[in-house]
């Protein structure tokens, strides 16, 4: 019977000339999880629907969002070179992608003024339907949450419901948005308040004005 080579879980959806014998430094810490996903080819990832995505959140499994394997490792690059590069991921998010001086300040209650609040695109989204917009609030205030569990508490939720629905559910049918903040032990950015919005096929016009014209650097050509 003849042999057959196990490529390393590194060199699957590799460019070539990125290829490297050893297992490069952006990739050498991952958990399992990551190594299984970055070894699958993206020929076999399969893309989540609108439906599945509501279902995820409604029932709370938010591990299930995984990103595209090449996707994934590209992510794990650039947050390994950022790293280097500003200290943190963090401190690139507040620097470059907010623009915010820290501590942050914010200047009144939760919600009460646009200055407070910015609205950015993912950086490097989940893998979804193309027609799924992935967008991130970044708030200078802290969401309120339950400190045995994590979770929001009732009032967080209604402040942050209220506001997706003003911002959000007046230009796109209220059944093609939803919400989501991730738990403490799924947060990639810990130090700056933010949750999740994902809607279903919004005008591209809206989502430009209600993003004040961003692009994520994961859309941009020279990375």
């Amino acid at each position: 019977m003849g042999s057959f080579h196990v490529v390393p879980f590194w060199q699957v959806n590799c460019p070539p000339h990125e290829l490297t014998a050893e297992c490069p430094p952006f990739l050498a810490l991952l958990n399992e999880k990551d190594r299984r996903i970055i070894g699958m080819p993206d020929s076999a990832f399969r893309v989540l629907t609108w439906e599945q995505v509501c279902r995820i959140i409604h029932e709370n499994r938010l591990e299930a969002f995984q990103r595209r394997p090449s996707d994934l490792r590209r992510y794990k690059a650039f947050t390994f070179k950022l790293a280097r590069q500003y200290g943190s991921v963090a401190s690139f998010i507040l620097q470059e992608r907010l623009r915010w001086q820290a501590p942050l300040q914010p200047r009144g209650n939760p919600f009460q003024y646009a200055e407070d609040v910015k609205i950015l695109w993912n950086d490097w989204p989940y893998g979804l339907d193309k027609r799924v917009v992935h967008l991130v609030v970044w708030t200078k205030f802290e969401l309120e949450a339950n400190q045995a569990t994590g979770d929001l508490t009732d009032k967080a939720r209604a402040e942050i419901d209220g506001f997706v629905t003003r911002t959000f559910r007046t230009r796109v049918p209220a059944e093609n948005v939803v919400w989501f903040r991730n738990w403490a032990a799924l947060k990639s950015i810990h130090a700056v308040e933010h949750f999740h919005v994902m809607m279903y096929d919004p005008d591209p016009e809206f989502v430009r004005q209600v993003t004040n014209g961003d692009v994520p650097p994961s859309a941009k050509a020279d990375l």
